[in-house]
């Protein structure tokens, strides 16, 4: 999947919120830290991860289930005394997967900046594949099914609409129990240049039909060029195996 259009302004909107807040301290609560300890180092990063997630979201339910995992400080740091410690996201990391989330004293006689591990997760339903599918074949519903998975737990885009993929052909050998994801399927090939094919012109109202010549090979859902019966050449959408529609 790519990412349904609900779950992309979901993180659009969490990374203009971790801009505000991380690089330019905007409105963000940043904790008192003399003496913290490792833990409450984790708590406060944690929590403000939560809440960025949080406020993200908003009051329209995201369709994936988020899950943020902190890890410890290097233990070989030692830190001197800060009455007031921020987190901040770097410029170019992203929330998603294993990453990092960095604490800066904003507030002490030494200022320091140090980072932690991070996993974030996000769970929701995807299409997985339910036995190996050879590269080169053609997907169908029968081959995958749907289940919930950790999208994050790659970098490549979830396919997880299904118009994505049905009828499309792998690019490689599936293995059962994968997530379909971006890059492992590719639009099927249906004809070849010289090809005798069916053009639909359709507008408001009308439809017509006329046999061409593919002066280029046909992918499903591709623009493919034709020569008309007259001479005329023009273009339009592959639809199947050799219908190639014209909207006017």
């Amino acid at each position: 999947m790519t990412m349904g259009r609900g779950v992309s302004s979901f993180w659009h909107a969490l990374l203009r919120l971790v801009l505000a807040c991380g690089v330019f301290g905007l409105g963000c609560t940043a904790a008192s830290a003399q003496g913290q300890s490792d833990s409450e180092f984790q708590e406060l990063a944690q929590g403000w991860l939560r809440g960025a997630v949080a406020a993200a979201q908003g009051s329209g339910a995201s369709p994936l289930r988020m899950e943020v995992v902190v890890g410890n400080l290097d233990s070989r740091l030692k830190l001197a005394a800060c009455g007031n410690v921020e987190p901040y996201l770097p410029p170019g990391t992203r929330l998603w997967g294993r990453t990092r989330v960095s604490l800066r004293c904003v507030d002490g006689m030494s200022r320091w900046n140090v980072s932690l591990p991070v996993t974030v997760n996000a769970y929701g339903k995807a299409w997985v594949i339910k036995r190996h599918v050879p590269a080169g074949a053609v997907l169908t519903r029968d081959d995958l099914v749907e289940s919930e998975v950790n999208w994050a737990e790659e970098n490549a885009a979830v396919l997880a609409d299904s118009t994505q993929w049905q009828g499309q052909i792998a690019t490689r050998l599936l293995t059962t129990g994968q997530t379909l994801r971006q890059g492992m399927v590719k639009p099927a090939q249906v004809f070849q240049a010289g090809a005798q094919v069916r053009v639909v012109a359709q507008g408001m109202g009308f439809q017509i039909s006329s046999d061409a010549q593919a002066l280029s090979a046909g992918v499903i859902g591709q623009v493919a060029r034709v020569r008309m019966d007259n001479g005329r050449i023009t273009a339009g959408t592959v639809l199947d195996t050799r219908t190639v529609q014209i909207d006017m």
